[in-house]
């Protein structure tokens, strides 16, 4: 895993923002990447009809999930990561000075009717992301009109919203035509929203089908089942949407976060739609780690990406326990062993889906272990809600 901090150059009434961002190394083993990106509110007004709520399909690509959206005039349609651990909203942009290979072609803003340059001090305002793993994209910003779908049946139409257009990117995935940030920033798509039901969205995750993300009134997660636990938002690392785990369960045994250096009583972990996997700090990740070797008597193996996780020669996932998530208000999140386990590419060795990482990194709660629960985010009111739902099944 790598971790970097990257700078973006904002303008006007908004001012330097630090994004921290981190990728993991390619995989070399898995069916899936490890992809691990993080990188910051006033309200814009769009077009939309009143009682309408914007959204957009979802496409699952190996490990990320990717968002369709349409940028210009005339709408030109993208696929970019949701990312609720970034605030830039950017795609790859011509003139290309060193792009990725894309599979779709790459947004021209010549010829789009609606995008206009920022500029900062008579000179184009340029933002950069750099990754410890030497990844990084580089452009500069702009305004543009974004379209999504809305449940009116009129196109929900946002003109005039901040987003970067990359002319100089690198390793990304020739699927991700960039990405979708959606922290609680000033910039972030969900922020420039505005609307009536300003800071709500919903998603719902599956390796196995279609899928939506919702914004506005029909993102509200509520009804039998459904639990809340408080998000916290800090200054100090301003933009994340931070949860407070309490303890984690493997089977039977209960591992308290309370007496180790990871408890906390506003925030701990980072929720990440960006994040594949699940990071804890290495000293209570081992206790974790270490409850799951007490139970699987099967013989350890090397991890085949090189990640240093825990993983066992066996045909089924079947040996491993069940692990469940305790956040603060009672919230118990009793998870999949799809969620918390992965097979490797060729079959016959599974590992634990949780990485350690250092005392100075993050803790996330990434999206492999959100899979199949309807999870929407309320910034009014400061929570983070979980429905156990068949995502795959929801939207056929």
């Amino acid at each position: 895993m790598s971790l970097a901090t990257t700078i973006i150059v904002l303008f006007l009434q908004i001012s330097l923002c630090f994004l921290f961002t981190t990728t993991a190394s390619p995989p070399h083993g898995f069916t899936m990447d490890l992809i691990h990106r993080r990188s910051n509110a006033s309200s814009r007004v769009s077009n939309t009809q009143s009682g309408s709520s914007p959204y957009a399909n979802t496409v699952f690509d190996n490990s990320v999930y990717l968002m369709k959206l349409q940028v210009g005039t005339p709408p030109f349609e993208i696929q970019a990561i949701i990312d609720t651990g970034s605030e830039i909203t950017w795609t790859q942009c011509l003139p290309c000075v060193h792009c990725y290979e894309q599979n779709a072609p790459i947004f021209d803003p010549s010829k789009s009717s609606t995008f206009k340059e920022k500029r900062c001090d008579g000179h184009s305002c340029p933002y950069e992301v750099d990754y410890f793993d030497h990844t990084y994209t580089m452009g500069t910003l702009a305004t543009e009109t974004i379209t999504l779908h809305s449940t009116s049946g009129e196109p929900f139409v946002m003109p005039e919203t901040i987003i970067g257009c990359g002319h100089n990117n690198s390793w990304f995935k020739p699927s991700f035509s960039g990405m979708v940030g959606l922290n609680w920033g000033p910039s972030s798509l969900i922020t420039q929203m505005g609307g009536e039901y300003p800071g709500l969205m919903s998603y719902c995750f599956s390796g196995q089908g279609t899928s939506k993300i919702n914004f506005g009134a029909n993102a509200i997660v509520a009804g039998d089942g459904v639990v809340s636990t408080t998000m916290f938002m800090t200054t100090a690392k301003p933009g994340f949407y931070y949860l407070n785990l309490d303890a984690v369960s493997v089977g039977n045994t209960r591992i308290e976060t309370m007496g180790t250096t990871f408890h906390a009583l506003e925030g701990n972990i980072v929720i990440d739609s960006g994040t594949t996997l699940t990071y804890f700090p290495v000293s209570y990740c081992n206790l974790v780690r270490q409850a799951v070797e007490h139970v699987v008597t099967a013989v350890r193996a090397a991890d085949p990406t090189g990640n240093d996780m825990l993983c066992y020669n066996s045909d089924t996932i079947d040996i491993f326990p069940v692990i469940t998530m305790h956040f603060s208000g009672g919230v118990d999140l009793v998870l999949d062993k799809y969620n918390m386990y992965m097979e490797s590419n060729n079959g016959g060795v599974f590992c634990l889906a949780i990485i350690c990482n250092s005392p100075t990194q993050e803790a996330i709660f990434g999206n492999r272990a959100q899979n199949n629960f309807l999870v929407g985010y309320d910034s009014s009111s400061l929570l983070v809600s979980f429905s156990p739902t068949n995502c795959s099944a929801l939207w056929n």
